[in-house]
């Protein structure tokens, strides 16, 4: 973590590719400073992420390409919270069911996380985008109606023991989570609901009061030797 206790949660959004200037937008609303992230030191300087809506392949493609791949991974599996629409749920997914090939044979790649496995473009092609009301559990101690916009949309096929559905459409889950970190299949900067982002900004606060506290102790143990 990065900012200090009390201070705004410094929130990046992940910035190669995609709908990068609404979240920043729905960060700034709940209370954080946002920045877009494109380089290894602005991810290592922010508390939380987004993984936004865009083209999953692309922005795989990117993170290689810009050596963001791995400082994700390593920031993810030491408890960065992370929110990933769309695109980013795909990203955020252990397995791709549909993954694309490349010329040289290589499948697409996923940064990983949840332990799920997603389909691409489940929902249809961008003709074929629409609108729900969707009951989301898990955000709050009341259910949060929110009319999610699905574009282009992935969906859930199989979660792990330890993934939480937060809502689905049909018989497939479009909002999980597992410990801090929280995928959708819809655009919640779109729907004008603040929950996610502001769950996101939480997990934010949470994490950099949890740091501070043991940087405390571990200063005080060392005067006292």
């Amino acid at each position: 973590m990065n900012s200090a206790a009390g201070s705004l949660p410094r929130v990046g959004v992940l910035a190669l590719q995609g709908d990068v200037r609404e979240h920043l937008e729905a960060l700034t609303a709940v209370g954080a400073e946002a920045v877009a992230v494109r380089r290894p030191a602005e991810l290592a300087s922010v508390d939380a992420l987004v993984l936004p809506g865009g083209e999953s392949t692309v922005i795989a493609r990117l993170l290689r390409i810009f050596d963001l791949m791995e400082p994700l991974r390593t920031r993810i599996a030491a408890g960065m919270p992370v929110l990933g629409t769309c695109a980013g749920m795909i990203l955020l997914a252990n397995t791709i069911a549909d993954p694309t090939v490349d010329g040289t044979g290589a499948e697409q790649e996923s940064v990983g996380g949840i332990d799920v496995s997603v389909e691409r473009n489940a929902f249809g092609r961008q003709v074929d985008s629409f609108e729900t009301t969707l009951s989301v559990t898990g955000m709050g101690s009341t259910p949060v109606s929110v009319d999610a916009v699905f574009i282009r949309a992935p969906r859930v096929v199989s979660t792990g023991a330890d993934v939480e559905v937060l809502a689905a459409v049909g018989d497939f889950p479009v909002a999980v989570r597992q410990g801090n970190l929280l995928a959708t299949s819809f655009h919640p900067e779109s729907a004008g609901v603040d929950a996610f982002h502001g769950w996101l900004v939480e997990r934010a606060q949470a994490q950099a009061q949890a740091q501070a506290q043991a940087q405390a102790q571990a200063q005080a143990q060392m005067t006292v030797r």
